[in-house]
């Protein structure tokens, strides 16, 4: 459908417009992508979906057909579906949908495809360029963009009408625009002063529904929430507490929304109070984790649970994932949700801080009217992984009470160490017992030499520990000691093998890098084996066959990215630091996710004292704080 010449489209009416095809597209099995009639070809009449074997087949024949990387023909069909292949050849440009394909790339693919055809001003080149500029930003973790910056990158990247390129996405309904209403101080400006104009925001509408979900949830449960218990049972239950975790089991008992910041250990301990707590009062009472492992580790170490009173688990297994056939490519199908929420009062995740807009809206949904909701966060944490920053727009919003625990002395060398980085300082720490030991390396191949050495000998042979119980992190998956390449040097030295499975052989330890319904996001397992029929994996939660399709949102994880491996501790971890993209919350996440030992792989030189000096991560732009207050 394409706007009348007379009638351009208002922001809201586009807005509605888009809502109403992501609903349409999540109930249903494919969706037609709707098309510019001119000059662009109407997209081929949808036919059933090919088995995902014939699928991946006639993706490998296009792209051999294109002189397209035979590598990238699995990807292409995790992102776009079993039915890749004849989505390409209606629109070649979608190939930019498929992470790490750059413009000139799908440029080069669709003059292969279309010869003479392939026009720099076709509109769907430019609606795929809007699409890609965006989801770049929301890659650094960006919910909105302003469109002047969005046309100022379409101009770098040659499309003739920069608008035009815009109005293409705007119709495709997977960008939203969005408008902004900028804050007016009239004491600054004067009565008479005119307010700014409205700044136009550009978003994937996937990430600015999701916003808006999760602000319209966390809205409605802090208007729907009563006290869980009268007000003596909870003065009986505060009775000698400290002030501060008697402001915490307040907080939670009688708002439907709170935050509670600390230490990891303080944290911990704080959830499992409340959690038992209001579960001697018949509250229905459950903790959520970033993963399986993390659960089961709270679980073990907070012996004075009761698991029939409180339930412990992942927050991924709380929801419930299930395999639907007929979901998005890459999507995650959750049975919990606003139609069938669950079945408790109080609800506690360890780290809320984890949570992009997309998880938090599922979480907000699935939480009914009248439950209350506890998001934990260490002080200082990095943002999530995914767009946005909901815990911290909520806590900005200041429509949600805020408690800290009050600060205790650090618990050893690495309590000690984990709590001054949190601080802004990076200091040498005495560890008779070598809880924390310093490894300098000269450059990014002794860092890695070292990482292996520690890993493969040192730490098992000086803590009686297995390789397995040894987690390394980086700051970022590349780079020469990024977790690629120190996955590569790991895996040569632990579980050499040709990697007979997608890359992989059994007992090859491996991270969930997107989200399955196995497993959440930074879930380690073990591979035990493989075929046709998929990579099998040994999980925490499970066995688990993950298709050959989806075996692509698997990376070796001997060494994992800060990003993943936050929120599930170990008893030794390796942090190796090289190069750029440290900040103070990485390495203070780094740090902390010890239990017994930690060894710090210094190849930053200067550079690491002075981002831990220096403070926090970058800036995001997102919405959820303004919209939560609407």
């Amino acid at each position: 459908m394409t706007d009348s010449p007379d009638q351009t489209p208002t922001p809201a009416e586009r807005a509605a417009r888009a809502a109403e095809a992501m609903r349409a597209a999540e109930a249903a099995a494919e969706a037609l992508d709707r098309r510019p009639a001119d000059p662009a070809p109407a997209p081929p009449p949808p036919g059933p979906n090919p088995a995902p074997g014939e699928g991946l087949r006639a993706l490998t024949a296009l792209f051999a057909e294109t002189s397209v990387p035979a590598a990238l023909a699995a990807p292409a069909a995790t992102r776009l579906g079993p039915d890749a292949a004849r989505l390409l050849r209606a629109d070649p440009w979608r190939l930019l949908r498929v992470p790490g394909v750059q413009p000139r790339q799908a440029d080069h693919f669709a003059r292969a495809l279309l010869g003479e055809d392939a026009r720099p001003d076709d509109p769907r080149r430019g609606a795929a360029l809007v699409l890609h500029l965006l989801t770049e930003e929301a890659r650094a973790g960006h919910t909105v963009t302003p469109a002047a910056d969005v046309l100022s990158g379409l101009g770098r990247l040659a499309f003739p009408d920069p608008r035009a390129a815009v109005e293409a996405a705007l119709d495709e309904a997977e960008v939203l625009s969005l408008t902004e209403e900028p804050e007016f101080d009239e004491e600054a400006f004067g009565e008479d002063a005119e307010p700014p104009e409205p700044e136009e925001t550009l978003g994937p509408a996937r990430w600015a529904l999701a916003e808006e979900a999760a602000a319209e949830g966390l809205r409605r449960l802090t208007l729907t929430a009563v006290p869980l218990l009268d007000d003596a049972a909870v003065k009986t239950l505060r009775d000698g507490l400290p002030e501060d975790r008697s402001l915490a089991l307040t907080a939670a008992l009688r708002t439907g929304v709170s935050i509670l910041r600390g230490t990891p250990d303080g944290l911990a301990r704080t959830a499992a109070e409340i959690a038992a707590a209001a579960a001697s009062q018949g509250v229905r009472t459950a903790i959520v984790t970033p993963t399986d492992r993390a659960a089961a580790d709270l679980a073990a170490a907070e012996g004075a649970l009761d698991p029939d009173a409180v339930t412990v688990t992942s927050l991924h297994r709380l929801l419930e994932p299930r395999d639907d056939p007929s979901a998005a490519p890459g999507a995650v199908v959750y049975g919990r949700g606003e139609q069938r929420p669950f079945d408790l009062d109080l609800v506690i995740a360890t780290d809320g801080a984890a949570l992009d807009v997309e998880l938090c809206a599922v979480l907000a949904e699935a939480c009914p009217d009248g439950a209350h909701l506890v998001l934990c966060a260490e002080e200082g944490a990095p943002p999530p992984a995914g767009p946005g920053r909901p815990l911290d727009d909520l806590e900005a919003s200041e429509t949600v009470p805020v408690v800290a625990l009050g600060a205790e002395p650090p618990s050893g060398p690495l309590g000690t160490l984990a709590e001054a980085v949190r601080g802004g300082e990076l200091i040498a720490v005495d560890a008779p017992g070598r809880e924390v030991v310093v490894v300098p390396a000269d450059g990014a191949a002794e860092a890695v030499h070292r990482a292996v050495q520690l890993v493969a000998d040192s730490i098992p042979r000086a803590f009686g520990l297995d390789a397995g119980d040894v987690q390394v992190v980086a700051p970022a998956a590349g780079g020469e000691a990024g977790a690629a390449a120190l996955n590569a040097a790991l895996k040569a030295r632990l579980n050499p093998g040709p990697g007979a499975f997608r890359g992989m052989d059994p007992g090859d330890r491996v991270v969930v890098a997107a989200p399955l319904p196995h497993a959440p996001l930074g879930e380690t397992g073990v591979v035990t084996g493989g075929g046709p029929h998929g990579l099998e994996v040994a999980f925490p939660g499970g066995d688990a066959v993950i298709a050959p399709a989806d075996a692509s949102r698997l990376r070796h994880g001997w060494a994992v990215t800060a990003a993943l491996a936050r929120g599930t501790r170990r008893p030794a971890v390796v942090a190796v630091l090289s190069g750029g993209g440290l900040t103070r919350p990485l390495v203070a996440t780094a740090f902390g996710l010890a239990l017994r030992h930690l060894s710090v792989v210094q190849a930053a030189g200067p550079a690491l004292a002075r981002a831990v000096r220096e403070g926090g991560s970058p800036a995001r732009r997102t919405r959820l704080g303004r919209l939560v207050v609407q």
